[in-house]
């Protein structure tokens, strides 16, 4: 599992990331600053709080964490199904069932 072993705010509402698989780079939250929950990062002290929480989630507080799995996906270009193969299904009980000899 890749998981984020680095955070550090930068000016603009970006943050420095970086991952157990060695990715890292900055990561654009503008789009979120100052709108429902992150209008406290209008106090951009606030938003420089950042850090990793006792999940490796990034977070600021208690209320506020984003996920760090988008945050690799939007960092790195890769898509939720390169990520995260679907599993294989299980054989169903029908399928593991002795067929019945004919009568």
């Amino acid at each position: 599992m890749i998981k984020p072993v680095l955070v550090k705010a930068l000016p603009g509402y970006r943050i420095y990331l970086e991952f157990s698989d060695g990715n890292k780079g900055e990561v654009d939250l503008s789009d979120l600053a100052g709108k429902g929950v992150f209008q406290v990062w209008n106090d951009y002290k606030f938003f420089e709080k950042v850090h990793l929480g006792d999940h490796r989630e990034i977070k600021w507080n208690d209320e506020i964490e984003l996920c760090a799995d988008s945050l690799y996906l939007k960092l790195t270009g890769k898509s939720a199904e390169g990520l995260f193969p679907k599993p294989r299904p299980k054989p169903s009980a029908l399928a593991q069932a002795t067929p019945c000899a004919p009568e």
